[in-house]
């Protein structure tokens, strides 16, 4: 999955920090139990002792297996010793043992050469907080897109504004439970506050929760950040065009309130065209209708939209007004 790299160093760095944690808890249970049981101490300079021997012997020539058998058994003599010593005293046998958050990888984020499962939830946790700061993620997802405000009057085509929006959301939860990152691409149109956004959200909570990257952002403040990248204004940007490019998942919202120039036309066209040919799907929300998308965008720019991606329209009132 095509994460930025800081989430992964982020990841890494939180296991970093677990790891150390247990080591420092297990060290101070040595401390509180050797207190109160003097006896620990001297096992555990005999366990060390062997430890030591038993690395010099890898060094030596010759056969030494049945040197290290030996020194092998006298250890778990003494495991078993210390073990007895623990519950005899009213403590758990394995209570020195490192309590690591991951007993399967013991906080390393892999195991067996393959990344661990806490290491990739790790990951999407990450990426979900990322987006967190940018979108009401939590409040946006299937269970809560609420198809009753929309109008239940039978339109012109045969049905009504509510039984679209329910075949819109099942065909939005079936392309999520099926997200890859060659999935097609969405365009989702409609008036302001109909729901755009909370689909193309709750989308990209199953999308994160299945292990995929996702950039979301409105138009406006993408194409801002990317120029001020281009200008070599980089500081505080919370988009860059690698990341733009290569996300498993670019979500583009409010297409449309961005402001018009050559450089925004040129760029939001380079983002489509080179995630088309990445085969990299892209979720695209505007309150354009047909004509008027039409009026606002190069004829580049709409021959690529109509021929890869497709056209959702949410039809009805602003739900946020009606709430």
């Amino acid at each position: 999955m095509a994460y930025k790299s800081e989430v992964y160093q982020k990841a890494i760095n939180m296991l970093e920090r677990r790891r150390e944690r247990a080591v420092f808890e297990a060290n101070e249970r040595q401390r509180e139990l050797s207190a109160k049981i003097p006896e620990l101490d001297e096992i555990q300079r005999k366990l060390s002792a062997i430890g030591f021997s038993i690395s010099k012997l890898f060094f030596l020539e010759g056969s030494r297996e049945a040197e290290v058998e030996k020194l092998r058994k006298a250890s778990l003599a003494l495991q078993k010793e210390r073990s007895e010593l623990l519950v005899k005293n009213g403590f758990e046998e394995d209570a020195l043992t490192v309590k690591y958050f991951c007993p399967v990888c013991s906080d390393t984020g892999y195991y067996n050469d393959r990344m661990c499962s806490c290491h990739r939830e790790l990951l999407k946790e990450i990426e979900r907080n990322s987006l967190r700061k940018l979108a009401p993620l939590d409040e946006c997802t299937f269970e809560t897109f609420d198809t009753r405000y929309y109008p239940d009057t039978v339109m012109e085509n045969g049905i009504s504004p509510r039984e679209k929006a329910q075949r819109i959301l099942e065909s939005c939860r079936n392309y999520a439970q099926t997200f890859n990152s060659h999935s097609p691409s969405l365009m989702f149109m409609g008036g302001t506050g109909v729901g755009k956004t909370h689909l193309s959200l709750a989308i990209a909570n199953v999308a994160i929760n299945r292990g995929f990257s996702v950039v979301y952002g409105t138009s406006q403040n993408i194409l801002s950040d990317l120029q001020n990248e281009n200008f070599g204004r980089t500081d505080k940007n919370i988009y860059n065009e690698y990341d733009v490019l290569h996300t498993d998942l670019l979500i583009i919202d409010d297409l449309g309130t961005e402001f018009s120039t050559k450089f925004s036309e040129a760029c939001i066209y380079n983002i489509i065209n080179t995630r088309i040919l990445k085969k990299k799907p892209t979720i695209i929300s505007t309150n354009y209708e047909h004509d008027d998308f039409a009026r606002e965008y190069n004829q580049r720019i709409i021959s690529r939209i109509a021929g890869e991606f497709s056209t959702l329209i949410l039809e009805g009132n602003d739900i946020r007004y009606i709430k």
